[in-house]
């Protein structure tokens, strides 16, 4: 088989592969991000964990922060690199602050999470982003 037909299948492979996981993150990240979101705008008294000394609306805000608005970015692949930190960030809270007492299993899933972020921190969205469509208009506007 062709050589530049391997090549090119397997950077389209790529692209794609990085959509699936840039979006199935993303859409799993909201079913944590917004019932957060709903408790904060809830007018109930907050129930959340106080995380390194900062108040509980203030460690509640910063989560719904990352987990609902970056994640949308991460969706859509706006601002991929950025938007992956505060996730990173929180996963790394949930995992070794708020569950660092529990077993592994409990810290499994933020993990896993934050794994992937790191992924698309290092990777980027790929071509099937916006960032991949500002960063072509940018080019040619050059």
């Amino acid at each position: 088989m062709n050589q530049s037909l391997i090549k090119t299948m397997q950077i389209a492979n790529t692209n794609f592969a990085l959509l699936l996981l840039r979006a199935g993150a993303a859409l799993m990240m909201l079913t944590h991000g917004v019932p957060k979101l709903m408790q904060f705008f809830s007018g109930e008294p907050i129930a959340f964990a106080s995380v390194f000394g900062m108040s509980t609306v203030l460690s509640l805000a910063l989560a719904v922060f990352a987990e609902v608005l970056c994640s949308i970015f991460i969706l859509f692949g706006l601002g991929t690199r950025l938007s992956s930190i505060p996730l990173i960030i929180t996963m790394l809270i949930a995992a070794f602050h708020i569950h660092g007492a529990d077993p592994f299993s409990s810290k499994e899933k933020s993990l896993l999470f934050g794994l992937i972020f790191i992924v698309l921190l290092l990777t980027g969205a790929g071509k099937y982003s916006i960032d991949y469509l500002l960063s072509e208009k940018m080019k040619k506007s050059q």
